[in-house]
């Protein structure tokens, strides 16, 4: 299934001082109490503070712009300057944002942390990816994607139909994809702040 971001309404954030576009939620049906996993566009075009997403576990990477300044509780900094560096957060952080330029977007991927764990790999073309079961989802960041469903152009999303498959980035292209997996019955981890490398 192939998705259009232009075809994703935006919707105000849970605080109402900023928009997003969801891309996926599932299971589908949910709604913000009781998503597994959930996929969005953040337009961030002024230094609202993010919405609190208690028990979520949340993942964002720049995708356009120059980026904003995060600071989380009042003590931890954050630059998300570099595009497709994801950085991990608690969602019941209170973060406070200052832009360092102009309009930002931002991909975001919130996971329930008592049910699943996941994570947001950078893809970059050319390159061939085998769809393993873990990848829920790849969004084009730019360039053009191959997939079994049709190709995807920048600001489109692919939900894999089936995982015997591949995505075949042409040269210059560039991927954001997630992978989620259900959480052992042991528990959530503690929340985290990290940067990761892509």
């Amino acid at each position: 299934m192939i998705i259009r971001l232009q075809d994703c309404p935006p919707k105000a954030w849970k605080n109402g001082l900023g928009r997003t576009r969801e891309l996926a939620i599932h299971p589908p049906a949910a709604g913000s109490e009781d998503f597994e996993w959930r996929v969005s566009i953040a337009e961030v075009d002024s230094a609202a503070p993010f919405s609190t997403f208690p028990g979520i576990d949340r993942l964002i990477a720049l995708i356009d712009g120059d980026g904003f300044n995060m600071t989380l509780d009042d003590e931890a900094t954050h630059a998300l300057t570099q595009p497709l560096v994801p950085f991990s957060f608690p969602g019941e952080a209170t973060v406070a944002v200052s832009l360092f330029g102009g309009p930002t977007r931002d991909f975001n991927l919130m996971l329930r942390r008592n049910r699943v764990a996941g994570d947001v790999l950078a893809w970059h073309g050319p390159a061939v990816h085998q769809i393993f079961a873990p990848i829920a989802l790849v969004f084009c960041v730019q360039g053009r994607i191959d997939t079994i469903d049709g190709p995807l152009q920048a600001g489109e999303a692919w939900l894999p139909s089936s995982h015997d498959s591949a995505a075949t980035l042409h040269d210059g292209a560039l991927a954001l994809a997630v992978q989620v997996e259900p959480r052992g019955a042991s528990a959530a981890a503690a929340p985290v702040y990290s940067a990761a490398a892509s």
